[in-house]
């Protein structure tokens, strides 16, 4: 990257972090609408497929995108947050916007964003909030590709999420579970209902499989906007499965055919479920053409990747990485690491956002890992340590916990007491419990 261009861009990201941060939404619209109106609705210049979900979104997103690319498709792709680098939130073609590109839908975007600010501060309101800014630029940057389709992930909820400015001709829910509580609410019903506002009329709904009110509040909106069912389970589903070398073969059935001898390099039930959904969302999509040539099928799948999931970075003794955070993603995780790995120990580095369930969440892996390392993501919305460390004696009992301040001397503590519980090889170290965490570990590891 030209250093005038890096400069530039560490501005963008500096300005970016001085607005409200992702985590804090406010239930209006208003601001994104007036971006959009302003810059001539880019999003709806394409056809949209619309992802939400409480775990498992971002993986089904990149999914879904894999399997369009493999038809030929020239693709975007916005997902948050980023692990590493924040050009990773918008993609073309299965690659990271570059850094030209995304300077260009800058001073395309910049002044409009300015205009909205002020008429916002005018009104007694905050400037635009970092994920609104994001999705006026993803919006701007697949338009300018131009892109064939966008694949847009949910960044909190739905209704009132920043992406619903945007009319999905096929609206994702993945899995539903208790998180974000202080925004979406206390129970299963009244999160399903915020993330049931993506599904609009006359669209397709691919619903994965839920816990029953989620079910009930999700197929109510498709009776009341028009919207064709697609439910995982009924229409679609994983027929078979068999762990393999580096993920597992699949065996599914989609809206329009079945699909054997699928090779998915991702681990644990929760994948295979997730690419059920991917390719009924793909097949509502590409509607009308029948059954979905298996080859191109097969080559999607085969090449998808999802950094941060189940993520193998080192070998002897095996680190992993995993953005699991909240009570469901870390049960995901629990039986994913029973079904795929046979570890001789396992040591837990744990690092969590205060907003969490750490009980829960810890509580969900507690008969998985022999001993936990306790540090702190790299985020001023950070757990204390000493907070979490008291959490998890309560979960696991004093002589298992272990705190050290820095996430290095905590990884490198843990890959001691790995190889001192297996001497002679079979051990692993799990780092888990914040997306942040495991970003600082990407970067950390290389």
């Amino acid at each position: 990257m030209p250093g005038e261009d890096a400069q530039l861009l560490a501005q963008l990201w500096t300005g970016l972090d001085a607005r409200w941060p992702e985590n804090r939404i406010e239930p209006t619209l208003a601001r994104i609408a007036a971006l959009t109106d302003l810059m001539g609705d880019p999003q709806r210049t394409y056809p949209v497929i619309h992802v939400t979900g409480t775990n498992g979104k971002t993986s089904t997103a990149r999914m879904i995108e894999s399997l369009l690319r493999s038809f030929g498709l020239r693709t975007g792709l916005f997902t948050s947050p980023h692990l590493v680098d924040p050009r990773e939130r918008i993609c073309l073609d299965g690659q990271p916007i570059e850094a030209d590109r995304l300077l260009a839908a800058w001073q395309e975007v910049g002044p409009f964003i300015e205009v909205v600010d002020a008429n916002s501060r005018a009104d007694g309101g905050p400037v635009m909030s970092y994920f609104e800014v994001m999705t006026g630029l993803a919006f701007a940057a697949f338009a300018d590709a131009p892109v064939d389709v966008a694949i847009i992930e949910v960044g909190l909820g739905g209704t009132w999420d920043s992406t619903n400015v945007s009319d999905g001709v096929v609206s994702v829910v993945t899995p539903i579970g208790l998180d974000h509580r202080d925004y979406l609410g206390d129970s299963i019903a009244e999160i399903a209902t915020e993330k049931a506002g993506i599904i609009k009329a006359g669209s397709t709904a691919v619903l994965a499989q839920q816990e029953l009110p989620a079910a009930e509040v999700l197929l109510a909106r498709c009776v009341e906007v028009g919207a064709e069912v697609a439910r995982e389970g009924l229409e679609f589903g994983v027929l078979s499965r068999e762990v393999a070398v580096g993920g597992q073969a699949l065996s599914l059935r989609g809206l329009s055919g079945e699909y054997p001898d699928v090779f998915l390099p991702l681990f644990g039930e929760h994948q295979a479920r997730n690419a059920a959904v991917a390719l009924a969302a793909v097949e509502a999509f590409l509607h009308g053409v029948g059954a979905l040539d298996g080859d191109l099928v097969r080559a999607g799948f085969a090449a998808v990747t999802s950094p941060g999931r189940l993520q193998v970075v080192r070998r002897n003794p095996t680190v992993l990485l995993d953005a699991a955070h909240n009570p469901h993603g870390a049960a995901a995780l629990a039986e994913a690491l029973d079904d795929s790995f046979d570890f001789a120990g396992l040591v837990g580095v744990v690092g969590m956002l205060a907003d969490k369930d750490a009980s829960g969440f810890l509580a969900a892996l507690e008969g998985r890992l022999h001993q936990v390392v306790i540090t702190e993501p790299s985020s001023a919305r950070a757990m204390p340590m000493d907070v979490l460390a008291a959490i998890a004696v309560e979960t696991f009992g004093e002589d298992r916990v272990i705190v050290e301040p820095s996430l290095a001397d905590a990884i490198d503590r843990a890959v001691a007491m790995a190889d001192e519980d297996a001497p002679y090889g079979g051990a692993g170290v799990l780092v888990t419990g914040s997306v942040v965490l495991v970003g600082d570990a990407l970067r950390l590891l290389g």
